[in-house]
């Protein structure tokens, strides 16, 4: 690292500018308390999905939308442009909805996520899949550390066969500035393995990053990560790279 509910809020806002002729109603449609919106986009230099590139090595341009109730609950969508010799088509689009909320003083996230790719080739939905996933986080001193899951059952988009995604994750605030140093390290067990797409035989693999990131002015923030994959070496795909990301949130 991760679409219809972007449709749902493009209503929602299409909505509010048609109202907004009577105060009176657009007040009435005013987002209510207990529920937030809030919306990212980001341009980075490779799109790396569990260390491999779905971007060509190239530029890619993504954003998505999240709405959260109080209670823990939401949902969201995500977005991101992709290589089209890639065979997926130019779009990934990522929607999912999940509870999120602290037991035991850890965070804890548990939600469904469903990969969708609209104009790849064939018939509609061939590539598509679904994935649960839970992650838990603690924060110890100025470090933050979580564990996840991601788990595919099988599924005709992926031939199949499953896929298990083990990861932990790292960040630390540097007292004092605004920046926050960060380490992954994943493990792939089915199909989406690195060293599987890159043409080995082994279903199994690693990937790992070390980067570090901060808030620049307001919602702006870049970050730097060196990112590689455990197998095969395929250049602009499975080779290490320096991955930089200009990103707000909203």
């Amino acid at each position: 690292m991760l679409m219809s509910v972007r449709g749902a809020i493009a209503a929602t806002l299409l909505a509010g500018t048609a109202l907004a002729a009577s105060p009176a109603l657009a007040q009435d449609a005013e987002v209510p308390s207990d529920i937030t919106v809030s919306a990212n986009v980001s341009l980075t230099s490779d799109y790396r999905f569990r260390g491999v590139s779905l971007s060509d090595g190239d530029i890619a341009i993504q954003g998505g939308f999240d709405v959260s109730h109080e209670s823990g609950f939401y949902v969201g969508t995500w977005a991101s442009s992709l290589d089209e010799s890639g065979g997926y088509g130019s779009t990934e689009l990522d929607l999912y909805g999940g509870w999120s909320g602290d037991l035991g003083g850890a965070t804890v996230d548990v939600g469904l996520l469903y990969y969708a790719y609209p104009n790849a080739p064939g018939a509609a939905g061939d590539y598509n899949y679904w994935e649960p996933y839970a992650k838990v986080s603690s924060t110890f001193g100025p470090a933050t550390v979580t564990g996840g899951i991601a788990y595919a059952w099988k599924q005709d988009s992926l031939g199949g066969d499953d896929n298990l995604y083990l990861y932990g994750d790292v960040e630390v605030g540097v007292p004092n500035t605004p920046i926050t140093i960060s380490g992954h390290l994943g493990y792939t067990d089915g199909v989406l393995a690195p060293p599987l797409l890159a043409g080995s035989t082994d279903d199994t693999g690693l990937d790992w990053s070390i980067g570090a990131s901060a808030t620049v002015v307001g919602p702006l923030s870049v970050s730097l990560a060196y990112v590689g994959v455990e197998g095969p070496s395929i250049d602009s795909y499975t080779n290490d790279a320096v991955v930089a990301t200009l990103s707000a949130s909203f």
